[in-house]
């Protein structure tokens, strides 16, 4: 993080610290208010969660919100769960048994749903004795290329941890949507705290226009396929692009988008760069003229808020929670372009729109540095998920 983005941080957390008021005594500091006695959070997450060779929203959210969470009075206790999560073997699922089991009656429990949703066996009966909420990142049965069976016995091990927890927290608006209707569950338990945004100094681009930049994992749900397949139907534009992300999550999908690089003779022009982050990852959105996300399914979409944080555009499929993160600029303007899924030639007639109106460029980027001043920062974030945490009932909820 760098100076600048680190001041507006600080100040927007001291801001939404002032809102926070402490149980106990408690003292100014820093132009802050810093409890002197913090309650305990148990924070259940994926084992991977630090690991730069597989970043993930999910992971960089459940990071961010340790470090904010303690400025509204909750010492978060780290619990990460090695484990292919949402289907453990034996010895990740009898480590996490563990994990709770060795928690005290009444403890206050935070659960990555990767971690949480897919053993309900285990979940629940924790759920008679301890004060649980499940973060849920993406619901299980909405990843992109999984066996229907499979899909659906994790669809129903989800809905049987978040029936039996008192409070469940989605990452969007529309996120809370789906999960109220699709799961049956009651609306008064099921909470938003959308992730924040780092404002980040304005990217200078290359020039303007050519260099595009996608920030995904290189899975079958973030649909990179797709971008590469809309990319080779206007290879006359002089556009090039940087795929950033991890590339070991679907070795074959990576095969796959490298074959049809080669395939469609891209390979100068079309760079799969691996994970970055820091400095590295900074350097790839200073020097992009315009984000593109071509996800199947996603709840939010940090990808888009880290671009918008720097002023830059993006085009995007039209699902989930993408919309929110697009959001509009205060005076309304919308400082991206949404294309149907399943659609890699609508994405190829917004590219050459994007090339080919100079109109449409300036009023795209004038939205998104309008909506990067209005971004929500983390500290909102960390805000919200404490109020929940607040909120849960002084007894363990007794599972329906």
């Amino acid at each position: 993080m760098n100076d600048a983005t680190a001041t507006v941080t600080d100040t927007a957390t001291q801001r939404a610290r002032l809102d926070y008021v402490p149980q106990q005594a408690s003292f100014p500091g820093n132009g802050g208010i810093i409890p002197m006695s913090l309650r305990s959070v148990h924070f259940l997450m994926p084992g991977g969660v630090d690991d730069p060779a597989a970043p993930s929203g999910g992971n960089a959210y459940d990071r961010r919100v340790c470090l904010d969470l303690p400025g509204f009075g909750w010492e978060v206790q780290r619990h990460a769960v090695a484990g292919d999560w949402p289907r453990p073997d034996a010895a990740a699922r009898t480590a996490l048994a563990r994990t709770l089991r060795e928690l005290p009656d009444g403890a206050v429990v935070l659960l990555d749903g990767l971690v949480a949703c897919g053993v309900p066996e285990i979940i629940v009966p924790e759920a008679e004795r301890l004060r649980m909420a499940v973060l849920v990142h993406l619901p299980l049965g909405d990843e992109t290329g999984l066996d229907p069976a499979v899909a659906a016995d994790l669809d129903a091990r989800e809905r049987t941890v978040l029936r039996a927890v008192p409070a469940v927290i989605g990452t969007s608006d529309w996120a809370v949507r789906r999960l109220v209707s699709h799961h049956g569950l009651a609306p008064d338990r099921v909470h938003v705290a959308a992730p924040g945004a780092d404002i980040a100094p304005l990217a200078s681009g290359t020039d303007g226009v050519s260099r595009l930049l996608c920030v995904a994992a290189l899975t079958p749900r973030k649909g990179q396929h797709r971008l590469v397949e809309a990319l080779a139907a206007v290879s006359d534009l002089p556009w090039s692009c940087s795929l950033v992300g991890g590339l070991g999550h679907d070795p074959e999908y990576v095969a796959h988008l490298r074959s049809l690089i080669g395939e469609y003779g891209l390979q100068d022009r079309l760079e799969l760069a691996g994970p970055k982050s820091g400095a590295e990852l900074d350097a790839s959105y200073a020097a992009a003229d315009l984000m593109v996300l071509t996800s199947y399914a996603e709840t939010y979409g940090m990808a888009v808020t880290e671009a918008l944080a720097r002023g830059i555009p993006v085009l995007a499929t039209d699902v989930g929670g993408l919309p929110e993160a697009v959001g509009r600029a205060p005076d309304g303007g919308v400082p991206g372009i949404l294309v149907p899924p399943e659609n890699p030639a609508a994405i190829a007639v917004e590219l050459r729109g994007w090339f080919g109106e100079a109109d449409v460029r300036r009023r795209l980027k004038a939205a998104a540095r309008g909506r990067r001043a209005a971004l929500g920062g983390w500290a909102s974030t960390a805000q919200s998920l404490a109020a929940v945490l607040r909120r849960l009932p002084t007894e363990p909820r007794r599972a329906a």
